[in-house]
């Protein structure tokens, strides 16, 4: 959806940008209030749509977190199982605790790097979003007043006059 939000500040850029100048001033202009506010209106619309898949990013890297710990738990149960059945001599039931303990360690290494990178990823990812947001807040606010300033402009001049 980062792109939708991106195409209505666009747009809302392009209008300003398009718009016809006010004459004697070369940094205020003319544009279509409805369309100015049916844009922003798109834009607030979609902004929750941003932080939703922020949060959905969030519930994947606690379901890979949690994946991870089941699958460590798994490994290890299937160690100790093996370990289990050999038993029957001192030498094997050693090397059996031997192999289930690097497997355990296989797995908890493994469990740590995929939560780490699930961290990294789901840490980029709101950086990302949280830049979007924060850039389409900054460019309403920097659009709303510049309208301001053209809309009591005009207002003003015939005052003064």
């Amino acid at each position: 959806m980062a792109s939708g939000v991106d195409s209505l500040i666009n747009q809302l850029y392009e209008m300003i940008q398009d718009a016809w100048g006010v004459p004697l001033s070369s940094d205020k202009c003319v544009i279509t209030r409805d369309k100015a506010l049916d844009l922003l209106d798109e834009i607030n619309y979609q902004l929750p749509t941003e932080l939703k898949r922020a949060q959905e990013i969030l519930a994947k890297k606690e379901e890979y977190e949690e994946a991870a710990k089941k699958e460590a738990e798994i490994i290890k149960q299937k160690a100790e199982a093996h370990a289990k059945q050999m038993m029957s001599e001192q030498e094997i039931v050693n090397a059996a605790r031997k192999k289930a303990n690097e497997m355990i360690a296989a797995a908890e290494a493994k469990a740590k790097e995929m939560r780490r990178v699930s961290n990294e990823y789901v840490d980029e990812a709101l950086k990302r979003a949280e830049e979007v947001v924060s850039n389409a807040l900054n460019d309403i606010r920097q659009s709303r007043a510049r309208f301001r300033n053209a809309a009591i402009s005009p207002l003003k001049k015939k005052e003064d006059e």
